[in-house]
């Protein structure tokens, strides 16, 4: 006889973690293989409209609610002169774009950017080149961008088209400055000093803006976390975060193991926030470093394909992973991490929106779709907004290869006081059995369950295409309250979506 495994969970309105900045569902759009052409922009496409941007996309990034979008790069922003992407477009240069070994014809620029992020409703994360360029480019850039008027920048910017300022609050100071790979590549000492002194420029300029240094790549450079460390030795009192950057894998196809990944995305995290604590102590500041997880995703199916492409192309189909079932279980329970630590974690950005290791899929003058992971980025866009609650879970555990005590149930829980409205958010990890989860839920008297959405599939590795969408949500969950208590079993490999509300305020099935 198979004894059923059970979890348990309590929430509480007072288990406070931080109001939810919604810029934590931010993405990424790098002049990289089809992200820009023949992902969100193409002219010559059906549904383009008048400025050559795709309707279908932008529809199904209006869907997602992108709060914040990152731009233009990423490793291309390294050798990138944004004075390419502005004026007349019949006279902007083409470039060696040397990170990626691709033509680029600088059709879509800064403010063609900024035309389609207020088509999608998002605001701009932009990027600076701190690699082959510095203080004088970043000023001018910020000048061009963001100042009303009567100066050289700020007038071209009006002689391009342009009347009103762009405002650009957020700027990231380079990318990956730690990497070896980067054009540009500095020390952490030489990177600090130069980002200090852009950013102290670039404040001149619009003291309202807020900046992001570099941190490490990622959490196994060798310099880590001792980059951070010296970088913010330099810029803590003049920039408002440390970024981190963290891809997922599973090449050796053990998914007991990749599934367990977020508790290396939580590790990660809690190094960083280490470090910054430890230099703010050193500093006897007052001030709170906070973090910009501004690139995470799975990447590693397109590996062996982008090899393959010819250089000096423009716009090849590089990096486009084909996202499976698992992956977007991981994407989910990623998601959830930056939940638990919404105190710290203000901004982060899928890497990328389109095409590019995306949620959505494009085929040039054809369709788009929804990959896999679209739909937890999706439920928790929509859905997570609010306060981050801190769920008190006992679970039953597992080992893998690199992990040990990894919960099978994991939650995140976001409580909207607006609305009165409670979200959870729920993943079963274990590949063969469900869990009986009961989750004591009397803080919130009088709350009824709206919809319990479920993305579930018998098969880890089925993929999304243009003709089927074989990986979706589906609304039968099974969830009930009764006596303060919710009870559900929880699917084997599934993440879910609990919605309760207040009965006072009535259900409201989106």
């Amino acid at each position: 006889m198979t004894t059923i495994k059970k979890a348990s969970m309590v929430i509480d309105k007072q288990f406070t973690i931080a109001e939810v900045d919604k810029r934590i569902y931010g993405s990424f759009i790098e002049h990289l293989g089809r992200a820009v052409y023949g992902g969100i922009y193409e002219p010559t496409h059906p549904k383009a409209d008048e400025h050559g941007f795709r309707q279908d996309v932008v529809e199904l990034v209006q869907g997602l609610q992108v709060p914040i979008v990152r731009y233009p790069g990423g490793n291309m922003v390294s050798a990138y002169h944004w004075e390419d992407g502005v004026g007349p477009k019949e006279e902007r240069p083409r470039r060696l774009e040397l990170a990626w070994r691709t033509i680029e014809t600088n059709e879509v620029g800064t403010n063609e950017f900024m035309d389609w992020a207020q088509k999608v409703g998002t605001e701009v994360m932009m990027a600076v080149n701190l690699g082959t360029r510095g203080i004088d480019a970043a000023r001018n850039f910020i000048e061009y961008c963001n100042h009303p008027g009567g100066t050289y920048w700020s007038d071209l910017r009006k002689k391009h088209g342009y009347e009103q300022p762009h405002a650009i609050k957020t700027w990231c100071l380079g990318n990956e400055m730690d990497g070896p790979w980067q054009i540009g590549h500095k020390t952490a000492d030489e990177y600090g000093r130069l980002a200090v002194e852009t950013a102290k420029a670039m404040r001149l300029v619009d003291p309202s803006i807020e900046l992001v240094a570099c941190g490490s790549s990622h959490s196994k450079m060798p310099t880590f976390p001792e980059w951070e460390a010296t970088t913010l030795e330099h810029t803590y009192e003049q920039v408002d975060y440390i970024s981190l950057h963290q891809y997922f894998a599973n090449p050796d196809n053990d998914s007991a193991n990749y599934l367990a990944g977020a508790l290396q995305m939580d590790s990660f995290i809690k190094t960083v926030i280490s470090t910054c604590d430890y230099i703010k102590a050193k500093k006897r500041s007052k001030k709170q470093m906070n973090l910009s997880f501004d690139e995470w995703n799975v990447w590693y199916h397109s590996h062996r394909d982008s090899k393959k492409i010819e250089p000096w192309t423009i716009a090849p189909p590089q990096l486009e992973d084909h996202y499976n079932f698992e992956d977007a279980l991981l994407v989910g329970s990623l998601l959830i991490t930056f939940l638990k630590h919404a105190d710290r974690v203000k901004v982060a950005c899928l890497a990328q929106l389109v095409n590019v290791i995306a949620p959505i899929m494009t085929e040039n003058n054809g369709a788009a779709w929804k990959q896999t992971i679209y739909y937890p980025y999706m439920h928790t866009s929509l859905f997570g907004r609010g306060v981050s609650l801190q769920p008190v879970i006992t679970s039953p555990l597992f080992d893998t290869k690199d992990f040990t005590d990894v919960p099978y149930i994991d939650s995140a829980v976001v409580y909207n006081e607006e609305h009165e409205e409670v979200t959870l958010f729920i993943i079963n990890r274990h590949l063969e059995e469900s869990v009986h989860l009961t989750c004591d839920v009397r803080s919130f008297e009088n709350y009824e369950i709206i919809e319990h959405l479920v993305l579930e599939h018998d098969d880890l590795k089925a993929v999304n295409t243009k003709q089927h969408q074989k990986v979706k949500p589906h609304p039968n969950g099974n969830a009930e309250i009764k006596d303060g208590t919710l009870e559900t079993l929880v699917s084997h490999l599934s993440w879910n979506v609990i919605r309760m509300k207040n009965k006072k305020i009535g259900s409201i099935l989106l």
